[in-house]
């Protein structure tokens, strides 16, 4: 096989990460994806550090040896906590990319001199992640934080665009840590799938802005600088999900995001 035909490797704890990969298949159709979701330690950000970085290796050597020509950690909690382990298990074999670094280069970009938030999961906020990676590329950034722990655990359930889910939301949006931002970060990959509601509870006053885009873009232009983007609007072949632990929910929910041939299976790493 080709070097540009090879899969993305792609990996997060459940079906956030979807969001990186619907993105990825948006803006680089013509690849294919090979996708891992460790749904049987979801969520990462009530793990220790050490646990994800334990999890988050073992899945990167698990996609280099399927073949991956590049590894994106589609998770906001592992690519804080284990993003130089990953790089450091990759070496030189593949690129390593992590939703944080791009998006902190758009907000660096973009706003200057505004106040953006940034809602994540508690192991994300408490790295302080995003607040080191803006402040390193433009400190006239005023970054506001919130933990929102009980948003991607309602999204792995399918549980939001509800009464319910909304009051949570609005909630967690209306708290002082975020008070007087102009631009909001969902600083999960769950998040997007809430982003419209989102919107809506913050009018259009604050810009909430597209992480999965913004990365997306980001890979595509790194690809292709190393010549190794898959050229065509065709994959050279099916997309490929494992699952640390079968879900049917998870199946569900990748065949709305990939209206196309794809197969979901079982891996269980821990086990081998």
């Amino acid at each position: 096989m080709s070097r540009t035909a090879r899969p993305i490797g792609i990996f997060d704890s459940g079906i956030g990460g979807l969001t990186v990969a619907a993105a990825i298949r948006r803006h680089m159709p013509g690849e294919r994806l090979l996708y891992f979701g460790d749904t049987e330690h979801f969520p990462y950000g009530e793990k220790s550090p050490e646990a994800i970085k334990h999890y988050a290796i073992r899945i990167t050597n698990f996609l280099i040896d399927r073949g991956c020509k590049a590894v994106v950690i589609a998770c906001n909690t592992a690519s804080a906590q284990a993003t130089a382990e990953v790089e450091l298990t990759a070496g030189d074999r593949v690129p390593v990319f992590n939703v944080v670094d791009p998006i902190a280069e758009h907000v660096a970009n973009k706003w200057s001199g505004h106040t953006v938030g940034v809602i994540g999961t508690k192991g994300t906020i408490a790295s302080r992640v995003y607040v080191k990676a803006i402040s390193r590329l433009e400190r006239s950034v005023k970054v506001r934080s919130l933990a929102t722990p009980l948003l991607a655990p309602m999204i792995e359930e399918g549980f939001y665009n509800n009464t319910i889910s909304k009051a949570v939301i609005r909630g967690y949006l209306e708290h002082r840590n975020l008070s007087g931002m102009e631009a909001l970060v969902l600083g999960c990959t769950h998040y997007p799938l809430i982003r419209r509601e989102v919107e809506e509870i913050l009018g259009s006053g604050v810009k909430v802005l597209d992480p999965p885009a913004i990365v997306a873009r980001h890979v595509r232009g790194e690809l292709e600088a190393r010549g190794q983007l898959h050229q065509g609007d065709t994959p050279s072949g099916d997309d490929h999900f494992f699952l640390s632990d079968l879900s049917d929910s998870f199946a569900k929910s990748a065949r709305r995001f990939f209206r196309r041939s794809m197969t979901v299976e079982e891996m269980r790493l821990w086990d081998q």
